[in-house]
Order: structure tokens, then C-alpha cells, then sequence
């Protein structure tokens, strides 16, 4: 069976989707993934798909329920290297990815991530009333 790397970088995993996703690809990848965000407790999970040329309503599902798994465990998920053709056929198949942020490239997924998770440490910094009288 063949595993789909995941690459640590900062405080993000990076997941480049190199090979054909079978089903039991798919879910050795969401286990594995779920494992290294606990593992490794990083905020952000940048999944490249631009050696894909087809994306099916199996792989957009896949996509989708590993974002809602890395939500679950406090992590933003980015889809990163969508080729317009995929775009194309994921809205003419009338496929959402539901709580799913695309970006062009690796690069605009790690400022996508980057921006949510200061925009959450300063909705957490308004939350927390200690927080406020520590401030001089």
C-alpha cells in the first residue's frame, strides 16, 4: 500500500499528494494525518494536490472529511495547486469543498494559515479578561 507523505514545516504539515488516491490510501492518510497533528499539535495542514489531474467526488470527500478531521483536532486546512481543469470539474460535477480554503500555490496556503491563526490568538486575547489587565 502506498503512503502519502507528510512533511513537517514550522508549525504546518504539509500532505503533496503525489500518487493515485485509492480508498485505502485515503484513509491510511486521514489516520496518519490525524496522528501527526495530534503528534506534533500544529495549527495548519497545507494539502497539495497539483500532480493531480483529475479530482472526483471520492477525492473531494476525501478532501473534505480530512479538513473537518483536522478542525475537530484545532487545525486549518488549506488545498493548495488546484489546475483550472480541476476547478472546472469539481464545479461542473456541482462538488463543494465545504470548509475547504484553496490557494494558488504552498506559498499562499501558509499565509492563509498564518493570517487565521493570528486572527484566533487575538479572538482568544479579547476573550480573556486576565488578559486585558496584564496589558500596561
Amino acid at each position: 500500500m502506498e503512503r502519502v507523505p507528510i512533511l513537517k514545516i514550522g508549525d504546518i504539515l504539509l500532505v503533496s499528494i503525489q500518487v493515485d488516491m485509492s480508498d485505502q490510501t485515503a484513509v491510511q492518510l486521514q489516520e496518519d494525518l490525524a496522528e501527526r497533528i495530534v503528534d506534533t499539535g500544529c495549527h495548519g495542514v497545507i494539502i497539495d494536490i497539483t500532480a493531480l489531474d483529475i479530482v472526483d467526488s471520492f477525492v473531494g470527500r476525501m478532501l473534505s472529511t480530512i479538513a473537518s478531521i483536522s478542525k475537530v483536532l484545532d487545525a486549518e486546512t488549506v488545498v493548495v495547486g488546484m489546475r483550472p481543469a480541476v476547478a472546472i470539474t469539481l464545479v461542473e460535477l456541482g462538488l463543494s469543498l465545504n470548509g475547504i480554503r484553496t490557494a494558488l500555490n504552498v506559498e499562499r496556503g501558509m499565509e492563509l494559515i498564518a493570517a487565521a491563526h493570528a486572527d484566533e490568538l487575538d479572538h482568544q486575547l479579547d476573550d480573556d479578561p486576565d488578559a486585558e489587565t496584564a496589558t500596561p
